[in-house]
């Protein structure tokens, strides 16, 4: 039976599909640039894996280096240094925390929220409907025309004359029949339960371990050793502990999410992502008991939060008129028509120990067609589900590159809005125009 409640028609030049980094920076550079524009958020807040996910660090900002003392050289700018400055201004930003051979910067996620709300509501073209769940593509032919929504006052049907998926999981290139990879071989990468610890001496926390997040090998020693006598359940060895804005507050990525089966959980299905989110609980109670039996300056801690949800490391992603190979990131590529640059490592999440391949003083550039699916008008993407291979998407999904590609796509979401048909502008184009904006890619 269809919903009986009233349809609701919006049109709007733009529409956003996703409030976190990436529909984030593509709604204002679209409305900055005349657009109306409508952001589309399914939960009560912006920040997406960010906050949601509690992923709590603004990774991909500084160049990886194995020269000793060498401090954070910050190497990708534009719309993101605005939103470091309101954070900054508000409380809500660590200086940058050393990330073994890297750096990043550690947010509070309640801050995030609030400097999401004051840039949006800062740009009068900019209409955002939180509690909004996309159910639907609107398509003439092969053409994307909007999205139809759930919202608690009932159905509302959005015609836009660009829409930009920035889901994370490429929701609406999914429901548009756009032709999609997932993984490596049916294998993906695993999601995270993120966690903060209150209570911790921080003093005597980092005298013990020292300013790198990346504990130690004695620290994963014993992980190991209490795993294997069972005396605790902990699937991970190597866990990272970041210091927080919040005075003797450390943010937990520790947890490991596998099937009961043992499989990688495939988050793009129900059941899949409900079990990850019943073992993450679990194995959040777990380690916090690890590090406050085990680790100096955290015997009276306490579990202050977890996720909104199970952070997704992958899922969805779209086929692009380019793909990002592995080569790209590993030989550091600079290209002409890259958007954004990343000095990031390709971080791989299995077994007991995450792989990092370092990319050191230097970074690569993601290529504009990243984001054009293949076939089809009227559809843009923004955010982790470029184009790219598994081991690409590993190094190029992370949050500063994130608020880069939505800005690029809000820029090219303008230029589509006179002809939705049109030819999109070449990434020379969007570079030149980024350049203009403060993005230093030249």
């Amino acid at each position: 039976m269809r919903d009986a409640r009233p349809r609701e028609v919006l049109s709007t030049d733009v529409l956003v599909v996703g409030g976190g980094a990436a529909g984030l920076a593509a709604a204002i550079a679209a409305a900055r640039r005349g657009r109306s524009v409508l952001l589309l958020e399914r939960y009560g807040f912006s920040g997406g894996a960010a906050v949601a996910g509690l992923s709590g660090t603004i990774c991909g900002l500084y160049t990886a280096s194995e020269r000793r003392n060498a401090g954070p050289e910050q190497v990708v700018h534009g719309f993101v240094d605005e939103f470091l400055a309101v954070m900054e201004a508000k409380g809500g930003l660590t200086d940058p925390v050393q990330y073994g051979r890297t750096f990043v910067r550690v947010h509070d996620p309640l801050v995030w929220r609030e400097a999401s709300d004051h840039l949006l509501s800062a740009e009068g073209r900019v209409r955002v409907l939180y509690h909004a769940t996309v159910t639907g593509v609107i398509a003439e032919g092969d053409h994307v025309a909007g999205v139809e929504v759930f919202t608690k006052q009932g159905p509302i049907e959005v015609r836009a004359k660009l829409t930009v998926d920035a889901s994370g999981d490429a929701d609406v290139a999914a429901m548009a029949g756009r032709a999609l990879t997932k993984g490596k071989d049916g294998a993906i990468q695993n999601p995270t339960m993120i966690f903060r610890v209150l209570g911790v001496d921080m003093p005597r926390f980092l005298a013990a371990h020292g300013p790198d997040s990346i504990l130690g090998e004695r620290v994963s020693h014993l992980i190991s050793d209490l795993n294997a006598s069972g005396a605790y359940t902990l699937p991970r060895a190597k866990i990272f502990l970041f210091p927080t804005p919040r005075p003797g507050e450390l943010l937990c990525n520790a947890t490991r999410i596998v099937g009961r089966d043992g499989r990688e959980l495939d988050a793009t299905r129900a059941a899949d992502l409900s079990e990850a989110e019943i073992e993450g609980r679990l194995q959040v109670r777990e380690y916090a008991r690890f590090i406050r039996d085990h680790i100096e300056g955290c015997e009276a801690s306490f579990v202050n939060d977890t996720g909104v949800q199970v952070g997704i490391r992958q899922s969805w992603q779209i086929v692009g008129r380019e793909r990002l190979a592995n080569d790209d990131v590993t030989s550091a590529r600079k290209r002409p028509d890259g958007i954004c640059r990343s000095p990031w490592p390709i971080e791989l999440h299995s077994g007991e120990k995450p792989k990092l391949h370092w990319i050191l003083d230097d970074y690569y550039e993601v290529p504009l067609g990243c984001f054009l699916p293949a076939t089809g008008t009227g559809l843009l993407m923004a955010g982790r589900c470029l184009s790219a291979e598994h081991e690409a998407m590993a190094s190029a999904r992370v949050t500063a590159q994130c608020f880069g590609y939505g800005q690029a796509i809000g820029l090219v979401a303008d230029h589509l809005c006179d002809d939705p048909f049109a030819t999109p502008p070449s990434g020379a184009d969007i570079r030149a125009a980024l350049n203009a904006l403060g993005a230093q890619l030249n």
